[in-house]
């Protein structure tokens, strides 16, 4: 028995309002590379769903950029740390990590010779530094500024230059290497410097800001060449800019909901992608990078995390990448083999499983951390949130919703036509068979309830924190009564699962242990299942009742033998921060998700 990672379904970039989020091409325009959470992850352009992950940072990643030579990756992250690690091999072999500046890594840029790499930010005695990538030497200083650093560029050939933006509403132009102050550019822009970029030959660089100004300046001298004026110009902040291998084009990304194309020589517009309908602060666009692809290909980020494919032959874009920005707490597979996730910020996307694409169903949807979806026909999906409401989705869309009353602690379907939610004060069966469902029945609970499971032989098994389990029925004559319960010895349940055919029943705990019981009497088959060292966040059953996959705090992803209890195959550190929930796809395929915001597939190789 054993597992084996078949892919990775990434996160979308993390954004923040009025805040530019720095996107990073390879040489050869193969793969993205952006940060997400404590997470780098190198992204196929052409296949979003072929990706690697990288997880060597302790705290949030703020920025990650290819070395022009292709064999290295540079990421920056809030405590101040730069590391560089190798992006060729699978092992992803970390070669250095310095300690740049007393606060948080806002962008860093590599030189033409991928040696030498300049880290900007929020410190306290700097903002900056420049060092070599594989002894972290110093090679430069980083001085001329007042306030936060949020964008440097370096000139691609000799002699060096270099060029940061920041907060103060100014530029500093350097010479090098060794990195040196040469002058001060201030008069120009009038508010935050945003962003800052080389061309590719070296003759320009360009600035944009918060005054949604740009300006050219030779990239030798650091002279002003031109501000650039024309009836096209932008309506909000321009965050971002990046330049087009041409050298005589580059792209702006404004909150004003749009990218534009210019033409560096005229100082003229050239074309302009909106975004949105009407006001759309989601769709506010906060990075942007063109890659040195033959087709052209530019790529914008929108506030909501999309990814926005452009070319400049297309008035719209080729290609949007949608997914989640934020940890995912709930999965669940469709009769149609699409799943279905859920995240804290309550958006719900819809995967297809060959292609690795999400869609994010669209409507009137949840807005806090999304706890269980279920299946009721091909065309429709209940989903539970911490918003307290039961939404419907129908074909795609969110259709209905109801509230229920308090916070749901799980859902469960306990037969064709009857819902189960357990909310942290009672028990709650709805009637499916109607759109929005119908609440049947109520019962008030004495205890604090932590976790729900239902069987396909009518029992429902309800965990709470006095560390009982309590076996109910139910019947619409009789409504709910308690036929058994189950004393735990170590510690409370956090996940119930019965087997496919109700034979068998699993609980695992706060502490990691995960017990196996028959249901004819509820006796205990085994308590071996111990390998777990946190809280037991999911348990599935594959549906030949066999084997049991379950998922936990400690990153760790467990499938375990019925049959052969002391048989187990492990993924240790699957999820970065914890697995959140597990599911069987087929016989040979899981999925889980985490808190690292990642969706990842699991070959499993059973006995025969």
């Amino acid at each position: 028995m054993s597992l084996k990672r078949l892919s990775i379904f990434a996160p979308q970039p993390h954004t923040t309002r009025a805040s530019p989020t720095h996107l990073s091409v390879d040489s050869k325009g193969e793969r993205i590379a952006y940060a997400s959470g404590k997470s780098v992850f190198l992204r196929s352009i052409d296949d979003p769903s072929v990706c690697t992950q990288y997880t060597g940072h302790t705290a949030v990643v703020n920025v990650a950029r290819f070395s022009p030579s292709g064999y290295y990756v540079a990421s920056g992250d809030a405590s101040g740390k730069v590391r560089v690690w190798d992006c060729v091999g699978e092992e992803m072999v970390t070669k250095g990590e310095f300690h740049i500046i007393s606060g948080p890594i806002k962008d860093l840029a590599w030189d033409g010779e991928s040696k030498r790499i300049i880290a900007v930010g929020d410190g306290k005695e700097r903002f900056g530094h420049c060092i070599t990538f594989d002894t972290g030497n110093s090679v430069g200083e980083i001085t001329g500024q007042s306030s936060v650093i949020n964008s440097v560029s370096i000139r691609q050939q000799r002699p060096f230059r270099a060029a940061t933006a920041s907060d103060d509403q100014t530029v500093v132009f350097y010479h090098g290497a060794p990195f040196k102050f040469n002058s001060l550019l201030k008069g120009h822009h009038t508010n935050f410097v945003h962003g800052v970029a080389f061309s590719p030959d070296g003759a320009y660089f360009v600035s944009v800001g918060a005054d949604r100004k740009i300006f050219l300046f030779d990239g030798k001298e650091g002279t002003l060449k031109a501000e650039i004026k024309d009836e096209g110009m932008h309506k909000g902040s321009i965050l971002s800019v990046s330049w087009g291998p041409d050298s005589k084009r580059f792209a702006t990304a404004s909150a004003d909901q749009s990218i534009k194309l210019w033409d560096a020589e005229s100082q003229t517009l050239i074309k302009t992608w909106s975004f949105g309908l009407g006001a759309s602060i989601q769709d506010h666009q906060v990075g942007v990078v063109w890659t040195p692809r033959a087709d052209d290909t530019i790529i914008s980020l929108s506030l909501s995390g999309n990814l926005n494919y452009l070319s400049p032959a297309s008035d719209k874009p080729t290609r949007i990448v949608a997914g989640h920005q934020k940890p995912i707490t709930a999965v669940e597979i469709t009769s149609s083999k699409t799943f279905l996730t859920g995240s804290t910020d309550g958006t719900v996307s819809s995967w297809d499983i060959a292609k690795g694409t999400a869609e994010v169903i669209q409507g009137d949807g949840h807005t806090n951390v999304v706890t269980a979806f279920i299946e009721t026909t091909p065309d429709t999906v209940l989903s539970v949130a911490w918003d307290d409401q039961l939404r419907t989705i129908t074909k795609g869309k969110f259709s209905s919703s109801i509230p229920t009353d308090s916070q749901p602690k799980g859902a469960s379907l306990f037969d064709t036509s009857k819902l189960v939610i357990l909310t942290a004060t009672e028990l709650r069966i709805y009637n499916t068979t109607i759109t929005p469902p119908s609440l049947n029945t109520t019962q008030k609970l004495t205890f604090t309830p932590t976790a729900l499971a239902t069987s396909s032989t009518g029992e429902i098994a309800v965990a709470a924190q006095d560390r009982v389990i309590r076996i109910f029925t139910y019947s619409s004559a009789s409504g709910l009564r308690e036929k058994t319960s189950i004393t735990l010895s170590r510690s409370f349940a956090t996940s119930l699962a019965y087997s496919p055919d109700g034979t068998y029943f699993t609980a695992g705990d706060s502490t990691g242990l995960v017990a196996l019981y028959t249901t004819n009497g509820y006796t205990k088959k085994t308590d071996r299942w111990a390998f777990h060292t946190a809280r037991v966040e999911d348990i599935s059953w594959n549906a030949a009742g066999t084997h049991v996959a379950t998922a936990s705090l400690d990153t760790n992803l467990f499938i375990y033998s019925v049959e052969k209890p002391g048989k187990n195959a492990k993924v240790r550190n699957a999820h970065l921060g914890g697995i959140n929930a597990v599911r069987w796809v087929d016989e040979k395929t899981v999925v889980s998700v985490g808190n690292d915001g990642a969706v990842k597939r699991w070959e499993v190789t059973l006995p025969v």
